[in-house]
């Protein structure tokens, strides 16, 4: 089973508006956000984007033309040395209680079992609690961004009590700790395999 990197999209990939992303032509990269994709592209970590979306069913944008602005967003993403494997968008209102809107984590439960992923082995990028709760529930380690609604969604985590995640600047900062993370864990397999580290004196 591989692991994956879960990434949210509005705040984590691109900026968030008040009357929500609804054409391509609304759609902002965030600074940083291309180089932190090419970074996650050079790993062997599937990468996935979970989004809520509703704006489907409030009739705001099509399924339609939601999927063209992934199909265009995954395109920018590859023309600047990155790599989307898959997107996966709850289309439903937090009224309707389904199982894929984040916090739940049917996405995540959805992407596993088609794409033979190891979510405990798994991290998620978010900007707010719903993502990072939506990681714990199926035992991913969340890191929260401050772009986007971080910064007022860390707060909401620290009163409500949850922990266990880390906090990154942007996507780019949040993929460089992951990497570094999982470099870490490949020496230390080495060791105690009984492989000798090399260690990098030079910087």
């Amino acid at each position: 089973m591989r692991q994956a990197i879960f990434i949210d999209r509005d705040g984590v990939i691109c900026h968030n508006r008040n009357d929500h992303v609804k054409s391509w032509e609304e759609f902002r990269f965030l600074p940083q956000a291309l180089d932190g994709l090419a970074q996650l592209a050079r790993s062997d970590l599937s990468i996935v984007v979970v989004t809520n979306q509703a704006i489907i069913n409030r009739h705001m944008a099509s399924v339609e033309e939601v999927e063209e602005i992934h199909a265009r967003m995954v395109q920018a993403i590859a023309e600047a040395g990155g790599r989307v494997d898959r997107v996966m968008f709850c289309p439903h209102r937090p009224e309707e209680n389904c199982s894929c809107r984040k916090p739940k984590p049917g996405l995540l439960l959805r992407a596993a079992e088609e794409m033979g992923l190891d979510l405990a082995h798994s991290y998620l990028i978010g900007d707010a609690e719903a993502d990072v709760l939506a990681g714990q529930a199926v035992g991913c380690y969340p890191y929260l961004v401050l772009t986007g609604r971080g910064t007022r969604q860390l707060l909401r985590l620290w009163r409500h009590g949850v922990r266990g995640f880390s906090v990154a600047l942007n996507l780019n900062s949040a993929a460089s700790a992951i990497l570094r993370r999982e470099a870490r864990k490949g020496s230390l397999a080495c060791q105690s395999a009984g492989h000798p580290t090399v260690l990098d004196r030079s910087a």
